[in-house]
């Protein structure tokens, strides 16, 4: 048959205080532990700033790197031979007539001079003074014709300098066009990227945040539960001891004790 002496069991429990505490902190941490309130990953998910207004701007911008070759063409203008034309005076006819007027009415007062001299001196109509007459007038269209020739070389020269200097200018604006259109987009797309880098941050902070939110229970009940775990060594422990009775034999284990021992009184009468 089965002892009935009951077991004699003793326990070491935290302290009340640190035992409800615990009781407590189990009871919040259960919930937190079932599939239903797995954390919402998505709502910290890593996020990338999209493209900032200005950044599309300078990159429209950029399009236009290649509008220089509009200075080329008009520079091939002002190149070449015939370049010069463009830049004549319409008025230098003008002032060429005007010039040679002028020249060949001081040369008629010469002469009249000349031949009021000769009348002075009795030798106008002489060989001497026909001579005299014959060389002024060679010399007078010699002189005619090279002050004609100055005026159209000065007026050549002016419309070839004219044509260089436009020349020069166009190539300028051909070499100076990306360059500065260049700086103006690196300029634009510099502040937009500092845009984007600003929203990146704030994107940034936002996840970071609502990790935070998601992941404050954990946190929270992790510092707890490490606070509790250093406090329990320094309360007393409550010990309980208590008796263990032991459950009542069923019939089927009587009839076993029964059988045996009646086997063991028939074996002692049997012998």
């Amino acid at each position: 048959m089965a002892d009935p002496t009951p077991t004699s069991i003793q326990q070491n429990l935290p302290s009340p205080y640190i035992q409800g505490a615990l009781t407590a902190l189990s009871e919040r941490l259960l919930p937190l532990l079932a599939t239903s309130a797995a954390i919402a990953t998505t709502t910290y998910a890593p996020q990338v700033a999209a493209e900032t207004q200005l950044q599309q701007q300078a990159r429209g911008l950029a399009g236009g790197l290649g509008d220089y070759q509009q200075y080329l063409t008009q520079a091939q203008q002002y190149s070449g031979p015939q370049a010069y034309q463009q830049f004549m005076s319409p008025y230098q006819q003008e002032v060429i007539g005007t010039t040679l007027t002028e020249f060949d009415k001081q040369r008629q007062q010469a002469l009249a001079q000349q031949q009021a001299q000769a009348v002075a001196g009795g030798a106008f109509g002489g060989a001497r003074e026909g001579v005299q007459r014959a060389e002024y007038g060679a010399q007078t269209l010699q002189d005619r014709a090279a002050l004609q020739a100055q005026l159209l070389q000065q007026g050549f020269g002016q419309a070839q300098q004219q044509a260089a200097q436009a020349f020069q200018q166009q190539t300028g604006l051909a070499s100076l066009q990306p360059t500065l259109l260049g700086q103006q987009i690196a300029g634009i797309s510099g502040l937009g990227q500092q845009q984007q880098a600003q929203q990146q941050a704030v994107l940034d902070a936002q996840a970071a945040a609502a990790r935070e939110a998601a992941f404050e229970p954990y946190t929270r009940y992790g510092l707890v539960g490490q606070q509790l775990t250093g406090l329990v060594g320094g309360f007393p422990t409550q010990v309980q001891t208590y008796q263990q009775q032991q459950q009542p034999a069923s019939p089927f284990q009587q009839f076993l004790g029964a059988g045996i021992g009646l086997g063991s009184l028939a074996k002692g009468i049997f012998g």
